[in-house]
C-alpha cells in the first residue's frame, strides 16, 4: 500500500490548480516580461497563420501551462538526476534553437526549415522524456501540440519570408530570445 504523503498531495492540488488558471497573470508569476513578449508574439503569428483566434490562444495556453507545470515540478525538486540531465539536455537544445532562429533571421538567405523543424522535434521529444512519470497524458498530447503546431514546416517558411505580415513578429521575437541569451536566461 502506498503511504500518504501531504506533500504529494499539495503538488498535486498546485498543478490541478494552476493547470485551470493559465491565464497572462498566473504566467506573470512564473513567466518574466520578455518571455512574456515572446509568448505574445508567437501567438500573433500562430494567428495569423491559423486565421482562428482560439486555437492560436490554446496554443499558447497549453504552452503556459506546460511552463507552469514544469516550474512546479522543478521548485519542489521532483526530477531525479537523470531527469535534470535531460532537462540540462533540453535547455542546451532550446538553446540552439534560440541561436538558430535568430541567425536565420539576421542573415538574409539562410533559412532552413528543416533545420529548426528538426530542432524543434528533439525539443519535443527530450521535453517529453523529462516529464514522462511526472505529468498526464493530457499534458503529454499538450506539449505535441505546441512543439507541433510551431514546427509546421509552412508556418516556418512564412514566418521567414520577407516582408508583413510575419517579419515584425519575427524580429520582436528574435530580440526577446537575444535578451534572454545575454542575460543568460536560455
Amino acid at each position: 500500500m502506498e503511504a500518504f504523503s501531504s506533500r504529494n498531495l499539495a503538488l498535486q492540488a498546485e498543478k490541478k490548480i494552476l493547470s485551470r488558471m493559465a491565464s497572462k497573470s498566473v504566467a506573470n508569476m512564473f513567466i518574466d516580461d520578455t518571455s512574456s513578449e515572446i509568448l505574445d508574439e508567437l501567438y500573433r503569428i500562430s494567428k495569423e497563420y491559423t486565421q482562428n483566434r482560439a486555437a492560436s490562444q490554446k496554443v499558447i495556453k497549453n504552452l503556459i501551462k506546460v511552463a507552469v507545470k514544469i516550474s512546479v515540478l522543478y521548485r519542489n525538486r521532483r526530477f531525479s538526476e537523470a531527469e535534470l540531465g535531460l532537462a540540462e539536455e533540453f535547455k542546451r537544445k532550446l538553446h540552439q534553437g534560440a541561436m538558430t532562429a535568430i541567425s536565420f533571421h539576421q542573415v538574409a538567405f539562410t533559412f532552413e526549415k528543416a533545420v529548426l523543424v528538426q530542432i524543434l522535434q528533439e525539443c519535443r521529444d527530450l521535453l517529453l522524456r523529462l516529464v514522462d512519470k511526472h505529468l498526464t497524458p493530457k499534458s503529454h498530447g499538450r506539449i505535441r501540440h505546441v512543439f507541433d503546431h510551431f514546427a509546421d514546416v509552412e508556418l516556418l517558411a512564412q514566418l521567414y519570408s520577407p516582408g508583413e505580415p510575419y517579419q515584425p513578429h519575427l524580429r520582436k521575437i528574435c530580440e526577446g530570445l537575444s535578451r534572454l541569451l545575454d542575460e543568460g536566461r536560455l
